[in-house]
């Protein structure tokens, strides 16, 4: 296939794999950081000033630091608000997790490339870079799903660096990506 479009068909495959793949994603991030999160200061205070563990928002904070998209905290009293990143640092989680979206988004291309035997690296791409719809409705849900609120106080993934970086770019340069290896490599496998 050497389209230069995407199909309907094409673009509900990729859009079921955006989904999938910021699921994957979290789920991973889940496994990987929640005990840690679970334990953590934070985590405390929040259950014992709202009486509800927030640990998967937490989690979700740290998911979004994996697309380079800050934790906002805003209106905190005599502070105001305050933009952080929970990876890296010295009291921050591994920066293996930046991989993670990463190669969940450029597996989900490569699949569908091979899925639809695209047989160019710009067809790969195209088709590859169908997983941004689904990838953007999550990132977006996700941001709000993850604010955390006591009181005056809310804090959450920054939306506007979340649904361009997290659900834009992430998804179009990984996800293409890998749909351009996996039309680089069908085209090999032709020749």
């Amino acid at each position: 296939m050497t389209a230069t479009q995407p199909s309907a068909s094409d673009l509900l495959s990729g859009t079921v794999a955006g989904i999938a793949s910021w699921i994957a994603g979290f789920v991973t991030t889940y496994v990987l950081v929640a005990p840690n999160v679970r334990e953590s200061g934070l985590a405390r205070i929040i259950e014992a000033l709202d009486g509800e563990p927030a640990t998967y928002e937490l989690v979700g904070w740290v998911f979004y630091n994996a697309h380079l998209v800050e934790t906002v905290i805003r209106d905190i009293p005599l502070l105001g608000s305050r933009a952080t990143s929970y990876i890296g640092g010295e009291a921050g989680f591994t920066t293996l997790l930046y991989v993670v979206p990463v190669a969940l988004l450029f597996a989900a291309g490569l699949g569908l490339a091979r899925y639809r035997a695209v047989d160019t690296p710009t067809a790969g791409a195209l088709v590859g870079s169908t997983v941004v719809p689904g990838y953007l409705l999550a990132v977006a849900a996700g941001v709000f799903l993850f604010e955390v609120s006591i009181g005056g106080t809310t804090g959450g993934p920054d939306f506007p660096p979340a649904v361009v970086l997290a659900g834009i770019v992430y998804p179009l340069v990984c996800a293409g990506g890998g749909g351009a290896v996996g039309g680089l490599l069908e085209a090999r496998n032709r020749s």
